[in-house]
C-alpha cells in the first residue's frame, strides 16, 4: 500500500513516514511544502512531492495519483493567526477530501482535535475555538463522504518517546499522548481495515496498539 502523508514535515508526520519506512507492507510518499524539506525524506527513501495545501484541489489530486491511502496530518501550527486556520486545517483538509475522491483514493486517515463536537468549540478559549471549529467541519466533510475514513483525535500532544500502549474509545478522560504513539496508531489504522468507518479519541495508556484499535 502506498500512502499519501500530508503534513509529512509535521513531527507526527516524520515519524509516520520512518514507521512506513520499516513497514513491509506500505511505502510512503511525502508531502511537503518546500522542497528544501525533501532531503530528510529522500534519506528515510521515501518519495516525496511538493504541494502547498492553499493550491487548488487539481495539485493535490495529482500528488495523490498512484497512491493506496491518504493520512491527513497537516496543520498550520499554534503561531499562525486564524485565517491559516480556516486555509489549512478546514480547507486544506477539506480540498486534500475532495482531491482523494478525484484521484480515486478510497483510504482516508484523518488526524483530527481531541474533541471536535460543537460543545467543544463553545467551551473552547477564543484562541483555540477557530482551530476546534475547523477541525469540526473537516471531519463532517469527511464522515459525508463514501471514503473509508478513520478519524483519529489524540490528545495533548508530547514529545515523549513512544511507549507503543495508548487508551483508545470513543470517549477517554483527556490526557497526554507522544507525537510518536499517534503516528504508530496512525500506521496502525492504515494496517487495520476494522478501524474504515471508525473514529475515536486517544490518549496515553495501558493497552498495546493493536489490541486497542480492535477493541474500537
Amino acid at each position: 500500500m502506498k500512502v499519501l502523508v500530508v503534513g509529512a514535515n509535521g513531527q507526527i508526520g516524520k515519524h509516520l513516514v520512518t514507521f512506513i519506512k520499516d513497514s513491509e507492507k506500505l511505502e510512503a510518499k511525502a508531502v511537503i511544502r518546500k522542497q528544501e524539506q525533501a532531503s530528510y525524506f529522500e534519506d528515510l527513501g521515501a518519495e516525496t512531492v511538493v504541494v502547498d495545501l492553499e493550491q487548488g484541489i487539481d495539485d493535490i489530486a495529482k500528488a495523490a495519483e498512484g497512491v493506496d491511502a491518504i493520512v491527513f496530518t497537516a496543520g498550520s501550527g499554534p503561531h499562525t493567526g486564524k485565517d491559516k486556520t480556516i486555509m489549512v486545517d478546514l480547507d486544506g483538509a477539506v480540498k486534500t477530501i475532495e482531491a482523494a475522491k478525484q484521484a480515486g483514493v478510497k483510504r482516508f486517515v484523518m488526524v483530527s482535535s481531541f474533541d471536535t463536537r460543537r460543545e467543544a468549540i463553545l467551551e473552547a478559549s477564543s484562541s483555540f475555538a477557530p482551530y476546534v471549529a475547523a477541525k469540526h467541519y473537516a471531519d463532517a466533510w469527511l464522515r459525508s463522504t463514501n471514503l473509508d475514513y478513520t478519524i483519529v483525535h489524540p490528545g495533548g500532544l508530547t514529545n515523549d518517546k513512544g511507549t507503543g500502549k495508548v487508551e483508545a474509545a470513543t470517549e477517554v478522560e483527556r490526557g497526554q499522548i507522544s507525537r510518536e504513539d499517534v503516528a504508530s496508531v496512525i500506521l496502525g489504522c492504515l494496517e487495520d481495515k476494522t478501524t474504515i468507518g471508525k473514529e475515536f479519541q486517544l490518549v496515553g495508556g495501558d493497552t498495546p496498539i493493536k489490541e486497542a484499535l480492535k477493541s474500537i
